[in-house]
């Protein structure tokens, strides 16, 4: 856990040492609304949405009029819901998400177009089993786990509007190019981890 927080950091502080102009700082919160696609493994099951959250911090570094640089680092919750014949299965993934993201203005307005890669880093899985007599829950540290993938590639696309100099809204898609592990079973299926998100920004 704390290698990847100090490597999340080290990715994001590298960008502002690197700067040419100034960087406006920035923090961002939003409502996650993460699926899973699923692989070739026993995934002979229907999933569903797990809602979720994501908050952190931003850097805007303008590059030319209209293209800015825009990398964030953010704790992110993902994973999905499954009905078994037995109950609801819910599997919530905690990740700390590190966008590398380009900004492109569209026009006039405050529309900008937002896209780029994204490393994820999971820190820990938490899964719950609920019926109608009760429900039992169990947390896995990843750091004591080799179950899932410790980190992902993936990329992001989507839009901000500014609604000032200081405030934005917005809203993404993310997608997992990689899958979680390479040996899905019906307890640790095989998938990919994708997010549908809307948020409010405000930079300093």
């Amino acid at each position: 856990m704390k290698k990847i927080i100090i490597l999340a950091l080290g990715l994001f502080a590298a960008t502002a040492v690197h700067a040419q102009s100034p960087i406006r700082l920035g923090v961002k919160a939003g409502l996650n609304i993460p699926d899973i696609i699923k692989g070739d493994g026993n995934n002979d099951f229907d999933t569903k949405v797990n809602p979720g959250f994501n908050a952190g911090v931003t850097l805007d570094i303008k590059l030319i009029e209209g293209l800015a640089f825009t990398p964030e680092l953010l704790y992110a919750t993902k994973g999905y819901k499954a009905e078994t014949a037995f109950g609801e299965f819910t599997q919530t993934t905690h990740f700390i998400d590190v966008p590398i993201l380009a900004s492109i203005k569209l026009g006039g307005s405050g529309l900008n177009l937002v896209a780029g890669p994204q490393v994820s880093f999971l820190t820990s899985t938490k899964n719950k089993f609920e019926n109608g007599f009760g429900s039992a829950e169990e947390t896995i540290i990843e750091d004591k786990s080799d179950r899932f993938k410790k980190s992902l590639v993936g990329g992001l696309i989507g839009f901000r509007y500014d609604i000032s100099d200081q405030i934005d809204i917005h809203g993404r898609y993310a997608l997992d190019f990689q899958k979680n592990n390479e040996d899905g079973s019906r307890e640790t299926p095989e998938y990919r981890n994708q997010v549908f998100s809307v948020g409010l920004g405000i930079k300093f």
